[in-house]
Order: structure tokens, then C-alpha cells, then sequence
């Protein structure tokens, strides 16, 4: 009797998922719409060493290609803050928060018009320990992976305006 009543949960939550009207993201592979506007994007030069982590993140995570001349260009501004708080009663820090915002734009190359302005940013908690090589080394991984965490938020924000308006063809 218990596997007849799996059986009807199964099937009622199969309708139910199916007339959900979701859609798969990257439905048609490398073919796909959403597929096809990720790869058709230039990202343009970013200042400094956090820019150049996350151009590199963007660049692996759009699968760009960097042939002919690309239908669209990301603009990236970044914001790197290191803010120190939990003090020591001689003042010194006991923790900082490195805070990564990117204000990024989706610029339509063919006419320069704007499709997508808006920020994405992370953070992290970065123990200050009094081994100073152990700080900087711990505020460079923490760069490296924020960079990774909004180079994820900006592509899935492209990519959901992507699927909401399709290229004309």
C-alpha cells in the first residue's frame, strides 16, 4: 500500500510541476538564446588588480569568444572597500569586512542604447590575526572569491534578461 501512495504523490507533483509554466534557462544548449547572448559578450577592460580577477571570472563564466565583433559590451565599474571592525582594547582590529560591489551596464554595440544597468556586490569576514603576511594573504583569497560571486550574480542577471528579451533576429 505504501508504494501505491508513492506512486500518487509522484504523479499529482508531476502535473502540478508540469503546468508551472517554468522553463529551463539555457534550454537549447549552446544554441539557445540565452546561450547565444552570453557568448556574444565583449567585456571591456576593468582598472586594477580586482579588475582584472573578475574580467578573467566574467570572461570564463560568459564563454565568450573573442572573434569578430560582439553583439553586446559589459561595462564594469568596481567598488573594493576594507572596512575594520570588533576592536581590541589597545585599538587595533580584530576582524574586517572586504566588501566587492560592481555596478555593471549591457550596452547593445549596434547603437550604444543601455539594456541592462544595475549593481551586483558580495562580502566577506576576514579574521585579523597579528601575522601581517596572514591578513594580506587572507584579503586576497577573499578578493579572488568575491570576484568569482559576482562575476555569478552579474551573468545570471544577463542571463535572465536575456531569456525575457530574446535578440530580434
Amino acid at each position: 500500500m505504501t508504494s501505491l501512495l508513492r506512486l500518487a504523490c509522484l504523479v499529482s507533483a508531476s502535473l502540478t510541476l508540469a503546468g508551472c509554466g517554468l522553463q529551463p534557462m539555457y534550454a537549447g544548449g549552446s544554441h539557445g538564446t540565452v546561450a547565444q547572448t552570453l557568448s556574444g559578450i565583449e567585456v571591456g577592460q576593468i582598472a586594477g588588480q580586482q579588475g582584472w580577477l573578475m574580467r578573467n571570472a566574467l570572461l570564463d563564466r560568459l564563454g565568450a569568444n573573442s572573434q569578430g565583433s560582439a553583439r553586446y559590451r559589459l561595462d564594469v565599474l568596481l567598488d573594493d572597500q576594507i572596512t575594520g571592525f570588533g576592536i581590541r582594547s589597545n585599538n587595533t582590529v580584530t576582524r574586517e569586512r572586504r566588501t566587492l560591489r560592481a555596478r555593471f551596464k549591457l550596452v547593445d554595440t549596434s547603437n550604444q542604447a543601455v539594456l541592462l544597468d544595475t549593481t551586483a556586490q558580495s562580502d566577506a569576514g576576514i579574521d585579523v590575526v597579528t601575522s601581517e603576511y596572514a591578513v594580506i594573504a587572507a584579503e586576497q583569497t577573499a578578493l579572488e572569491r568575491l570576484s568569482g560571486e559576482v562575476a555569478d550574480q552579474i551573468v545570471t542577471r544577463v542571463a535572465l534578461y536575456a531569456r525575457r528579451h530574446p535578440p530580434a533576429e
